[in-house]
């Protein structure tokens, strides 16, 4: 008993953002004590594609596809000008498929030990631009889809929106984010300090990053993985029901890949429960009801960018929907609210991490380039918004 406890303190004290939806959850309960309603607080639906989706994404991982074609695709670079460019709009791209956690989690370990190989000047220069490039990059191509990130897939989910709706929402901020993107690498690449840096061959890159060998079992796994993730998909535009894929998918990791199933992210699972909870407690107390109500009426854009500054763009979204029935204003909002501060998306965390276990030392650097860049990108995409409103 002690030692459960004892590992539950340190996965709440790991996960800051479920230990808060944990407390919201049973401080509003406080106020409205559990009854048969409590039921009805849960999107069900949601919870069983989040968790199909992590199956899938994290069964991939478990297999290395990724990394092995991350591995494959910097086999095609010749020089670092070449492997920044390819790296950073792929992760932009697959991001809109794979999830932006799923995208940082393969390829920012993967940059940092390509890096590795390079001169340590050339790695230098590189590290901090390079991952934060990636961490923007992943944030901006996932708002694009509905599978992208957590708070779309819940978002699409509540709107009742069609999937070409959704894709018309965020396209203009898409097209501009990978333009911006471009021209970001552009001029870095050729500054004075790293423009010597682009001709700089790769060299023994693709021999260090030896290809993956499938068996015949390994390939039948990454088919049954396709298979579920077109499953997932033909969820979530709502032509198969969730339960029925929900079922389909159990079944095939019980009997094919169990040991899946413990690698999938229950914290986030649990922190959408406790969210939903929490909003469905606050929506039956009439003061603070209609205090939210009021307050973000017609400010649900803006609202939902401060929101993500400070609880991340998930809760955000969460929280939000309980008082606005504006889902459009919300998608934007905490799409571009994953910009800014270092939690004002969780995937951003990911790289954090990685970084700090690879050099403590440049913590602050990387926090002060991540900052301004997130804010630039920020403020070009706010006033994309505004002219978008005044057509």
């Amino acid at each position: 008993m002690v030692n459960t406890l004892m590992r539950l303190k340190i996965c709440l004290k790991k996960d800051v953002v479920l230990t808060i939806a944990i407390l919201l959850a049973l401080l509003s309960s406080l106020f409205v004590h559990p009854d048969k309603q409590y039921i009805n607080y849960i999107d069900y639906r949601t919870l069983i594609l989040l968790f199909c989706l992590m199956s899938v994404m994290a069964g991939l991982r478990k297999i290395k596809l990724f990394d092995r074609v991350a591995s494959t695709l910097v086999s095609r670079c010749t020089n670092v000008g070449q492997l920044i460019i390819l790296l950073v709009v792929v992760v932009f791209f697959t991001s809109m498929i794979i999830t932006n956690d799923v995208a940082l989690l393969t390829f920012v370990p993967f940059t940092i030990s390509v890096l590795n190989i390079l001169p340590p000047n050339v790695k230098n220069r590189w590290m901090i631009t390079l991952i934060v490039m990636e961490t923007i990059a992943a944030n901006l191509g996932s708002m694009l889809t509905p599978v992208g990130n957590p708070q779309n897939l819940y978002l699409y989910n509540v709107s009742g929106m069609s999937m070409g709706g959704f894709l018309l929402i965020m396209l203009p901020y898409s097209v501009l984010s990978l333009v911006m993107l471009i021209i970001w690498i552009i001029i870095r690449c050729n500054s004075k300090s790293t423009n010597i840096d682009r001709n700089i061959k790769l060299g023994d890159i693709r021999n260090t990053n030896s290809e993956i060998a499938y068996n015949s079992r390994d390939k039948r796994i990454i088919g049954m993985y396709f298979f579920l993730f077109i499953l997932c998909l033909m969820t979530v535009v709502k032509i198969i029901p969730f339960y029925i894929t929900f079922v389909i998918l159990l079944v095939c990791i019980l009997i094919f890949d169990r040991d899946t199933i413990k690698n999938v992210d229950y914290s986030l699972i649990f922190t959408f429960t406790g969210f939903f909870i929490f909003i469905g407690n606050i929506g039956r107390i009439p003061v603070f009801r209609d205090f939210l109500q009021g307050f973000i009426s017609g400010k649900e854009m803006i609202t939902a960018v401060l929101c993500s500054q400070i609880m991340s763009n998930v809760p955000a979204a969460l929280l939000l929907t309980g008082f606005t029935d504006n889902i459009r204003m919300l998608i934007i909002g905490t799409n571009l609210g994953g910009l800014g501060t270092l939690i004002a998306s969780m995937a951003s965390l990911i790289s954090f991490k990685f970084i700090q276990r690879e050099d403590k030392n440049v913590n602050g650097k990387y926090i002060a380039a991540f900052t301004a860049a997130n804010v630039v990108f920020l403020i070009c995409l706010l006033v994309l918004y505004q002219i978008i409103k005044l057509l």
